[in-house]
């Protein structure tokens, strides 16, 4: 495999995805809209799921991109050689067009051409599903990849645990993928050794997903109509084995962050594991924090939602900068290099900068404050303790309550002759993120929330409010800055410096209603984003248009840029009620409403 750059490797996929006739589509952002049911986008295809169910996109039916994704889950385990929050993947999509034949040939082009990432064909296996009392056995693909030029010895079947992607949900779309991997050179495990071995033999770099089936409410797997391709290939991952090192911290992507770490603290990555682990925690959590904040949506620290998640992230830095040695302040300049490294492949860093540095600088400075105060409250454990124990459910108050970190509680209890009962708070904490996982990302289902009719409607209304509030206010620099959308209720937020007056919400109220009186027709139309525009079309999140987007007309009431969907016409909204006016975050206003 040839040696490769980050930004080498983005532009060589969309350049040959754009060659095969793939429209080239921006990143949509790490913020789901619409979509109650996952904090951050979690992987490429999560914001083109309603296409995949049948959506028109409006780039056509081949599509291509670099997608931001954030997972948290393993936040704790970030200070290894591999996992991060952060991560970019590399896609592409067929909707309802080309299907097996046309992938696999593509993907093997792309893995061994020396145009592009060189890999020794000798050195590439596969594999397939093995098919069950379900689904067939994938012979289909395996006879594609040996046209291909993979030998049958190293096309491995392999089980639904393995080669299998489900539904987003219970039910919906899914199917067989086929995984492609690397032999590392590291002798097989035994005579059984395959792709699914954890020995380290085979490194996946790609994978192919094809969803051929519905999977129905009476767990049936139906033929689907529109059958479609969807891959993914992680950018950080493929350059580690691209530029042959043990880490993806040890590739270009991270090299300049590291490189500031150390030149702020004077400690050394790779001088011992303590250390080391510390530089990779501030270096990924900043890294994603930057994202976070600098998205087109971004959000800022809060104690629910993605703004906990991101507070999180940055108190996790500020204790591992400590480690380091660093003093306050040093992590808004590690941001500055991150934001430097990325503002040419996402332009909203270098547009949000300032918020992302204040943001930052204000978070530690809030973190301080939550220091000291949790210092103060171990004093007072500390003077009532009864034995040498302080218990796991104590210690993991301090971290619950205050954000004091584990580690803090175990060095001053040791300086006091005191131990910390680890098993009991590791017991509390994993109790803990059994109650929030059902609140975090694991709850992803797909789409518009879950594209019910009610879900739908809300939809619709918010074009309606957002319309209104531009009219009511008088101010046309009044604009969406997120939304979320349940089928009990939709949130809106959007820029204004106050709260809203009792009459001015009523009034928001009556011109929405008098819209849904109206019993407009809700249309749809394509045509490029600079024809929507001058069409009057308002167009929110611009970096992740393409080049056609549809548009939304309600009459004279309302024209947005906008990817669906919608009532047939607003007189089947019933009536708008708005529950709620409140701050969301300085300078966003937040409404709830709902209809009845």
């Amino acid at each position: 495999m040839r040696s490769i750059k980050s930004n080498e490797l983005r532009k060589m996929w969309l350049d040959f995805y754009r060659e095969k006739g793939h429209t080239i589509i921006s990143s949509a952002s790490l913020i789901p809209e619409n979509d109650p049911t996952v904090l951050f986008t979690t992987a490429g295809m999560h914001p083109l799921v309603p296409y995949l169910l049948g959506q028109k996109h409006p780039g056509g039916t081949r599509l291509a991109d670099v997608q931001k994704c954030v997972r948290t889950g393993d936040i704790d385990e970030v200070g290894d050689n591999s996992h991060l929050t952060f991560f970019e993947m590399l896609g592409n999509w067929s909707l309802g067009d080309y299907f097996k034949k046309e992938q696999i040939a593509w993907s093997y082009e792309f893995l061994t051409s020396e145009k592009y990432l060189g890999i020794d064909p000798e050195k590439l296996s596969v594999t397939v599903f093995a098919g069950d009392e379900d689904c067939p056995r994938d012979e289909e693909s395996a006879s594609y990849w040996e046209k291909a030029g993979i030998p049958r010895n190293r096309i491995f079947f392999l089980p639904k645990e393995h080669n299998w992607w489900g539904p987003a949900g219970t039910t919906g779309p899914c199917g067989p993928d086929t995984e492609m991997f690397v032999d590392t050179g590291i002798p097989a495990c035994s005579s059984e050794c395959s792709p699914a071995c954890s020995c380290g033999k085979y490194l996946e770099v790609w994978n192919d997903v094809f969803m051929q089936y519905n999977k129905n409410a009476e767990g049936k797997y139906e033929p689907l109509a529109q059958k479609n391709v969807d891959t993914g290939m992680g950018l950080e991952r493929t350059i580690k084995t691209a530029q042959g090192v043990d880490s993806v911290y040890s590739t270009d992507v991270f090299l300049p962050i590291i490189a500031k770490i150390e030149e702020l603290t004077g400690k050394k990555y790779g001088s011992d594991e303590a250390t080391t682990k510390a530089i990779r925690v501030v270096a990924d959590h900043i890294r994603t924090a930057v994202m976070i904040i600098g998205d087109e949506r971004g959000v800022t620290c809060s104690n629910v939602d993605q703004g906990y998640i991101l507070r999180r992230l940055l108190r996790r830095a500020v204790r591992y900068i400590k480690v380091l040695g660093g003093e306050k302040g040093l992590l808004s300049k590690v941001a500055e290099v991150i934001i430097a490294s990325y503002k040419d492949v996402y332009s909203e860093l270098e547009v949000n900068r300032d918020k992302i540095i204040g943001e930052i600088d204000a978070e530690e400075e809030r973190f301080e404050k939550t220091l000291n105060a949790g210092i103060r409250k171990f004093e007072g454990i500390r003077t009532h303790q009864v034995g040498d124990t302080i218990s796991g459910k104590t210690a993991f108050n301090l971290f619950e309550t205050y954000g004091f970190p584990i580690e803090m509680t175990i060095e001053l209890a040791s300086e006091s002759g005191l131990k910390v009962d680890m098993d009991g708070y590791n017991a509390a904490y994993k109790e803990h993120q059994a109650k929030s996982q059902a609140g975090a990302e694991q709850k992803f289902k797909c789409g518009l929330a879950d594209s019910s009719e009610k879900t739908v409607k809300l939809h619709s209304a918010t074009h309606l409010l957002h319309a209104a509030l531009k009219k009511v206010l008088n101010d046309p620099n009044v604009s969406q800055k997120g939304s979320n959308i349940t089928e009990e209720r939709l949130r809106f937020d959007f820029n204004f410096p106050r709260p809203l007056t009792a009459e001015e919400l009523k009034e928001v109220e009556q011109s929405v209603n008098d819209a849904i009186s109206a019993n407009v027709k809700i249309t749809c139309e394509e045509m490029t984003l600079d024809e929507a525009k001058k069409a009057g079309a308002e167009a929110h999140f611009e970096s992740r248009y393409g080049e056609k987007v549809k548009v939304y007309t309600m009459g004279e009431y309302s024209k947005e840029v906008c990817g669906g969907p919608h009532a047939e016409s607003t007189g089947e909204l019933g009536h708008f009620r708005i529950v709620k006016e409140q701050s969301s975050s300085a300078g966003i206003r937040r409404i709830k409403a709902v209809l009845e």
